[in-house]
Order: C-alpha cells, then structure tokens, then sequence
C-alpha cells in the first residue's frame, strides 16, 4: 500500500471543497457535530493567530472523491463561523488578537500598522478585512490515503478517532499551570496511593487532582469556593501560595502514618476534600494525630449511622436535595463534623476556638495562660484597631485563620514594649499571603519584625 501523500490548501479552498461536494464529512460511521462553543472558539483564535492545527485526514476513492477521516470536528466547526454566521461567544479567553492594519500614510501610500481587535461576541463577517483575509489564507494541511472505498475509510476513521477526549477534570488541570507539578507530586504521595478508597479509573481521569484542588480551595480560599473544576483550578493558580502545598503535603504525611484499613474508606472521590479540610482543622488543635483515627473510627461505626436528634440529618442525608459541591452543603457537613469532633476529643465547642489561640499564645511566648485569658479582649480590640490602620481590608493577612499569629505578635509587641504600627503598614505593602502553619507564620513576622527595628535602631 502506498504512503499516504501531503497536501496543503488554503484554508479558503479547502472549506470552497467541502461546500462543493469535493470532500465530503459525511461518511457512514462519521459522528455527528458535537463540539461545544469553547472548542469552536479555541480553534478560530488558533486560526487567526496562525498557531498550528493537526492535519486533517482524508481518504480518496478512485474517482478522485475525498472523504474526511479524521478532522470532521474541525470542519464543520470552520464552516459553521466562516458561512453559518456563528457568534464567538463571551467566555472566550484570550479574545484579543494582534493583525498588521492596512492604512495610508500622509503622501498616499500603503502602511501596515500594529493593531488588535476582540473577537468576542462577533461573527466572521464582523472581523476587520485583514483579519478576514488571514483567516482564509491559512494554510491547512491534509494527509490524503488514495485507493479508498467506503470500508477502508470506516476503518480509517475508527483507527484515527481511536482516543479518549479530556474529561471536566483533565481539561481543568491544564488551568494550574503554575502548580501542575507540585500536584503531580501531592498525587504521588503515600496517601493518595494507599489511603483512600479511589478506584484505578479515578486516578486515571484527574479524579485525585480534583480532590487536591477542592481541599485546598475548603481549607485555603473558602470565601472564594468554585464549584466548577476548571474555575477553581484557575483561581487557585492566580491566589494559592507555595506554603499552603507545603501545609497540605505536611497534613498528607501525617494521615499517612494513621490511616488504616478500616478508615480508609472515608477518604473516597465523593468526601475526601471534607474529611482532609477537617484535619487541617484538627492539627490546630496541637493534639496526637491519632486522636484524628480513633474520632474517624467513632464516626465511622457509631456517629454516621445514628441521628443525635430528630431534627439533625445524617452526615449522608446533607446533600440529598442538592450538589455535593454546594457551598452550604460543604459548610453544614464541616460544622457537623467539626461538632462530633470536638465533643469526642471532649474540647467545649463554644470557647475552642478561643481557648486555641491563648494556647497557641501561651506555648510560643511562654506566657501564663491565665495571664492571656485576663487580657484577651484587650489583644482582640487592639488588633482589629492595628489592622483597620495599616492592612487593606482585602488583604490576606486579615483572613481568620492568619489571627492566633497575628494576636501572637500584638501579645508580643505589649510584652516587648514595641510598637507594630509602623512595621505593620510595612509589612502589609510587601506581603498579601501569610503560612497556613500559624507558628511557622508567626515566627516569620516575628523575625521581620526584629530585622526592622534593628535597621531602625
């Protein structure tokens, strides 16, 4: 059989050919049109930026007659914006492009200019002639298998299209770029591979890297939660930190040396974000992490199967009317947990948040923990005061869960006799992001803190 043979068309003669008849997308086991807007709108920006396309596979009968194997996708999507007056639609990224400007200069003559234009909202009949013509001038390639009849081109066309498409969740991960490889590393982890109750095909469809970018979201950036894959991949590109994978990764190697079989069915694709945000909020607590087990044993065997009241729903009832990804459903099924928790662990629920942040105080300062308590509302009042006066309101170091450290640094500051204000004003201009560790944070500012009042001095 002889190699297949090289062609390349303008991207107006080619499309002329498929209206005329000369190529033909039409085969028997071709499938219909089922692209969505987003894949017509990447294709036309790759078209008018003059970016790369694969080539379009094509089989000839003996009359000479094309048919399309693979790349019927593609054409039909080029014909529909070229003659079907199809809209770019408004979610388009990177809706600007850049074209040479045909004008005259002051003596009459033909200049080319450096201009843009947005294609969002407009169809090809709204484009500027020089991007009309760039669009018809590109240069498609097509790879052409000659001595065809209608089997060998179903057989073609099964060979071609012999791929899986990108699922919601691998397409969301080419938005992470910034963090793509320090996932990749979390998903290899101990955790990820033995503790959980994934199956093989999870891990193969960006399952477990959804689950990274969910728990980081509910532990991190909550305020900011995307129930779409692809838009919490985005922001937290845009807004993550280094140190809050680091925190993750800790959290992860500690779960590690505590799950067992028993428990490790909790972590599954649907829950697992929930009950890893919930140990997060379990090692502020300072307590041995095997404390988490036995609580995950408790739930597990006595507290999910028994309601405590008859107006409470079950863990597993909280999302029967609504999305597992729902903001509040996530919001209730945490407080429920975080509940449960705390009353096993036997810490009062109403004053642990509280009684934390003086033990977190008292442990890194080495001050009486009464001494704290006394004096609390006072560190409370003159923080918010400190904040209101030197960090923007939309800053991350006034997020709550940055507040046992920076109530550490005004204990600190009244023990030290030093005041913040300054320093805070410039600290707050060059950092937005503090360390999810609270202690690691509050050393960290404790030590600029002192690095600036020795360049002071």
């Amino acid at each position: 059989m002889a190699r297949p043979r090289k062609q390349t068309y303008t991207l107006d003669m080619y499309l002329k050919k498929n209206r005329k008849g000369d190529i033909d997308n039409n085969a028997d086991v071709q499938r219909n049109f089922v692209w969505n807007n987003e894949q017509i709108n990447e294709l036309i920006v790759t078209v008018l930026t003059d970016d790369y396309i694969p080539p379009i596979i094509l089989g000839e009968e003996s009359n000479s007659r094309l048919h399309i194997v693979d790349g019927g996708q593609r054409t039909a999507a080029l014909i529909k914006y070229r003659y079907g007056n199809h809209k770019i639609t408004s979610s388009i990224e990177n809706s600007i492009i850049p074209y040479k400007k045909k004008t005259l200069d002051k003596d009459g003559k033909t200049i080319y200019e450096d201009a843009v234009f947005d294609i969002k909202n407009k169809t090809f009949e709204k484009l500027p002639n020089e991007l009309k013509e760039k669009f018809d001038e590109y240069q498609i390639e097509t790879v052409i298998h000659e001595s065809c009849d209608s089997f060998i081109i179903s057989r073609y066309i099964k060979r071609y299209n012999n791929h899986v498409a990108m699922n919601t969740e691998q397409k969301a991960f080419t938005y992470i770029d910034k963090f793509a490889s320090r996932i990749r590393e979390i998903v290899n982890s101990k955790f990820f591979v033995e503790c959980n109750n994934y199956s093989e095909k999870d891990k193969t469809k960006g399952v477990v890297e959804r689950i990274v970018v969910e728990s980081m979201m509910c532990m991190n950036h909550f305020d900011n939660w995307k129930t779409q894959p692809k838009l919490a991949f985005k922001y937290l590109n845009d807004h993550a930190a280094e140190e809050e994978f680091d925190m993750f990764a800790d959290n992860l190697y500690r779960l590690e040396n505590i799950i067992t079989v028993d428990i490790k069915n909790i972590f599954n694709k649907k829950d697992s974000f929930i009950f890893l945000t919930l140990f997060d909020k379990f090692a502020r607590l300072g307590l041995d992490d095997e404390k988490f087990a036995e609580f995950l044993r408790e739930f597990q065997y006595k507290l999910r199967p028994i309601k405590r009241n008859d107006k409470e729903l079950l863990f597993d009832e909280i999302d029967k009317d609504a999305s597992t990804k729902d903001k509040q459903v996530i919001t209730d099924k945490l407080y429920m947990l975080e509940d449960m928790m705390l009353k096993f662990l036997h810490i009062d629920n109403g004053n642990s948040s509280q009684s934390n942040i003086e033990s977190f105080i008292s442990q890194n300062l080495g001050i009486n923990v009464e001494a704290i308590q006394t004096d609390m509302d006072f560190y409370n009042e003159s923080l918010n005061e400190l904040l209101d006066n030197t960090v923007k309101i939309d800053s991350k170091l006034r997020n709550e869960a940055n507040r046992p450290s920076l109530l550490a640094m005004m204990v600190y500051s009244y023990k030290e006799d030093k005041d913040l204000d300054k320093w805070m004003t410039e600290y707050a201009r060059q950092n937005n992001t503090y360390f999810v560790d609270q202690k690691k944070n509050f050393l960290h500012m404790k030590n600029d803190f002192e690095q600036y009042l020795t360049k002071c001095a």
